[in-house]
């Protein structure tokens, strides 16, 4: 069959340029109800609803990155939580910085936890932080550089299936251990808050909580193309056929331990990247976010929106997570882990595929559009590519 004739599914789809334009729209229309409707209006969005929301956002970037790895690579981390926790601290050791004396012990170089344990001087980890540009370097590069180490052991000992999702969580709680100690110089168990200013700008400013969310959305916005970008190339391709056969990919030629290694480390820096985003938003960042219930959460919520169509993945960490909100504020809120729980079970029977993929499904089975209708609007190769020789 010709190309003419052959569906060339586009970059974004239907379904993209919809997530995109909700995404960059909210980025748009929240700034504006909250800066220049009446509090006493009803299309009002008071500050502290503008930095929930940007919350929600970063929730859903954190999901996307595990959507990447376990949609369309079939790994399973139940340890996700440790990179968007590591992206978090780092953005928090900034912040930390920032502080200066304006401490409640007043010393211009170590933070007040430092004073109170009786440190004499400041970690050589700590170095840098005070500088913008190097914390941001290091959102990257710490859940990067795990990341790589990890994937690098585990998938060349071709670990995969439930083995690699008992060590991506025995990972994260061996971090959650080493960083409630207090002689890590992270805080202890009241890890890092307080926080006063980033980039010069007061972080309580409503101005600030606004670009804070903005910052989120197009980050949301930027991760989404991205990661659409990778399942729909070459590469996407690949990850793809190894999800669904790997000793097949292996056997024409392919390195899959690399691509799954490429996957892996990208997909921590996008969880970097939200933990960075979430901590000036919600002010505190600590051990708790190491918590392997935490990273499985994660899952729920990837499960929830739909496995393997990315705009279900973010849809679904709103969802659970507005839900959260609502039912943790009132009578029901000794209840929410067996609603959650409950939640999955009922996801897991009757709607496999998610929210987003069953609407997938439905959509197909009324008005069938190859080119657009798949999965995220990602069809699957009708072959792979000739591979290179390997090494």
């Amino acid at each position: 069959m010709s190309n003419a004739l052959t569906p060339q599914p586009v970059l974004l789809g239907k379904s993209g340029l919809v997530f995109l334009a909700v995404v960059l729209g909210a980025a748009v229309l929240v700034p504006a109800l909250n800066l220049l409707t009446s509090p006493d209006s009803a299309l009002h969005v008071p500050t502290y609803v503008v930095s929930l929301l940007g919350k929600y956002l970063t929730y859903a970037l954190l999901a996307l990155s595990v959507d990447l790895i376990w949609g369309y690579v079939g790994i399973l981390s139940l340890g996700h939580g440790a990179f968007f926790a590591l992206g978090g601290y780092a953005m928090g050791m900034y912040l930390m910085r920032q502080i200066g004396p304006r401490g409640v012990y007043g010393d211009p170089v170590l933070p007040d936890f430092m004073v109170f344990l009786n440190w004499k001087e400041l970690p050589w980890f700590w170095h840098g932080f005070d500088m913008f540009p190097f914390a941001a370097l290091m959102v990257l590069l710490a859940p990067g550089i795990l990341a790589l180490v990890f994937g690098w052991f585990a998938f060349r000992s071709r670990v995969t299936g439930v083995y690699l999702s008992i060590i991506t969580q025995a990972m994260t709680f061996a971090l959650l251990l080493a960083f409630f100690r207090n002689d890590m110089g992270f805080g202890g168990n009241n890890g890092l808050t307080d926080f006063k200013d980033i980039l010069g700008f007061n972080i309580q400013a409503d101005g600030t909580r606004l670009v804070l969310f903005v910052l989120s959305a197009l980050a949301l916005a930027l991760g989404y193309v991205l990661c659409r970008f990778l399942v729909r190339s070459h590469f996407g391709k690949v990850l793809i056929a190894i999800r669904d056969a790997e000793t097949r990919v292996r056997f024409t030629g392919y390195r899959a331990e690399n691509y799954k290694v490429v996957a892996f480390v990208v997909s921590a820096m996008l969880a970097g990247i939200a933990g960075a985003l979430y901590v000036p938003q919600v002010g505190i960042i600590n051990p708790g976010e190491f918590s392997p219930a935490n990273s499985i959460e994660i899952i729920v919520w990837v499960a929830v929106g739909g496995r393997g169509t990315l705009v279900g993945a973010a849809l679904g960490a709103v969802l659970v997570n507005y839900a959260k909100t609502y039912f943790t504020s009132g009578l029901l809120a000794p209840y929410w882990l067996f609603m959650l729980g409950g939640l999955f079970v009922a996801v897991t029977l009757f709607l496999p595929k998610g929210i987003v993929g069953t609407f997938y499904d439905w959509r197909r089975a009324r008005a069938p559009a190859p080119e657009d209708l798949a999965p995220d609007d990602l069809a699957p190769p009708d072959k792979l590519p000739e591979p290179k020789p390997a090494e």
